[in-house]
């Protein structure tokens, strides 16, 4: 399994005055045995509940050693806006052993198991799962694990579980008011780091063989045209089975089997010998992108968004990560689909808009001596003049302190809301958030 720990979860210095900031004081929560925990699933989906660890690991004095979640009040502390989809790298029996471990500091709230579709929740959804590398998104989000390999997903993704996963969406996105849309149901490949020195460390299943395209319609939101033929606003939706992609699995150093997929390669130039996107974060050094399937910042997958920049004969051009970045468009063919919607572009007299992989409050919203959580969090990427993105949903900005195993520090288990608002964007093949105050957010033309 890869590891999924709770990357970027801040460890602030708190006081006990709490001053003018609004903030939701949490108690951790009760925790049955299995026998006596229902689990959070829709009538009908074949459903059992086993629970994650949750106890330390070291010391026992030392209460910020511990797994594998934290325990909190959500939505009514801080709101649940994402939903996130892994793949487990694990079978499913294995998966569930690991998440029992504490050691492991790793869990998902479920798991979806790949022959039959059967749901095991692990995680209460009022709780913080360690799933997502990014403790913003952590606490924000539900996340998905799905039992299978990332490079072997037409073998693991099976009919039993695009039904189990669509339908325990559904029924996540009604109970928390989710938006459908791929700003909000994401994968593992579409959570930003919180830094721009974590970039590399992200991870990016379920991988280029998750069929996006059926699981969106599964879901009741299939890719159709909902503008006219010249909308700036697209959607990516090449057919799964005809979208025929050779990638590479460059931890194994093996070429895998060209197959059906949901991801489309991205260049530099309009040709097919253009050399392939480099994503700044992923590419430090400048090199090329590459075929590898964990080379996200080289493609883009079927149902993600994307803003029009440039046209050539056979090729459309996108804003991607700051750049342009070509794809082929055959004539023809349903590779793009023209898309009603939002775009966020800078204000009038900006050159460029700070990205973040994070929305949290401003340091003058916590306590006098509680640590900025916002050093570091600005990305590598910027929106410049001229660009625009996909997105303009708003995040929540909080910040969910969550320290110790037992809330015994001052304010633990507190969240601290903000006042500045944050939007959503897809500015590549992640998400990410910039400040509503930088920008615009239009109807695409």
């Amino acid at each position: 399994m890869t590891s999924k720990q709770r990357t970027g979860r801040a460890r602030a210095r708190a006081l006990t005055t709490v001053g003018a900031l609004s903030l939701a004081l949490l108690s951790p929560a009760a925790h049955a045995d299995a026998d006596g925990v229902r689990p959070q699933c829709p009538r009908g989906l074949d459903c059992d509940w086993v629970p994650a660890a949750y106890q330390q690991t070291g010391d026992p004095a030392d209460k910020e050693t511990y797994g594998n979640y934290d325990t909190a009040d959500r939505p009514h502390s801080n709101k649940i806006k994402f939903i996130v989809l892994h793949d487990t790298e694990e079978d499913f029996d294995t998966t569930l052993k690991i998440f029992q471990n504490p050691l492991k500091q790793t869990s998902a709230h479920y798991v979806v198991r790949s022959g039959d579709g059967h749901v095991t929740q692990m995680v209460k959804n009022e709780d913080v799962a360690w799933q997502a590398g990014n403790w913003y998104v952590n606490s924000h989000s539900i996340g998905i694990e799905q039992e299978g390999v990332a490079t072997e997903g037409a073998k693991w993704y099976t009919p039993e579980m695009y039904r189990s996963t669509a339908a325990l969406v559904r029924y996540l996105a009604a109970t928390y008011d989710i938006p459908l849309d791929r700003q909000h149901i994401i994968g593992h490949d579409g959570v930003p780091p919180t830094s721009a020195a974590g970039t590399k460390n992200m991870h990016w299943d379920p991988g280029t063989y998750w069929d996006w395209n059926r699981f969106m319609a599964l879901l009741g939101k299939p890719t159709v045209p909902t503008a006219r033929k010249s909308s700036e606003l697209i959607t990516v939706s090449p057919r799964f089975k005809d979208n025929q992609q050779a990638f590479r699995d460059c931890e194994k150093g093996i070429d895998l089997p060209v197959q059906g997929s949901s991801a489309v390669p991205l260049h530099t130039e309009p040709s097919e010998e253009a050399p392939l996107f480099s994503d700044p974060g992923l590419h430090t050094d400048g090199s090329p992108g590459t075929n590898c399937a964990a080379d996200w910042g080289s493609k883009i997958s079927a149902t993600q968004q994307a803003v029009v920049a440039d046209h050539a004969p056979g090729w459309t051009a996108i804003w991607w990560y700051g750049k342009k970045a070509w794809f082929s468009t055959p004539a023809r063919t349903r590779t793009t689909t023209p898309t009603s919607g939002y775009v966020v572009k800078p204000k009038a007299g900006r050159t460029e808009v700070p990205v973040y992989g994070v929305a949290y409050p401003e340091k003058s919203e916590y306590p006098a001596d509680f640590a900025d959580q916002r050093v570091g969090t600005a990305l590598q990427y910027t929106i410049k003049a001229g660009q625009s993105y996909p997105g303009g949903g708003e995040a929540p900005t909080g910040f969910f302190y969550a320290p110790t195993i037992d809330s015994s520090y001052p304010l633990d288990h507190a969240y601290f809301r903000g006042k500045e608002k944050y939007v959503t964007v897809q500015i590549g093949h992640r998400i990410a958030f910039v400040k509503a105050s930088d920008v615009d957010i239009v109807r695409a033309h």
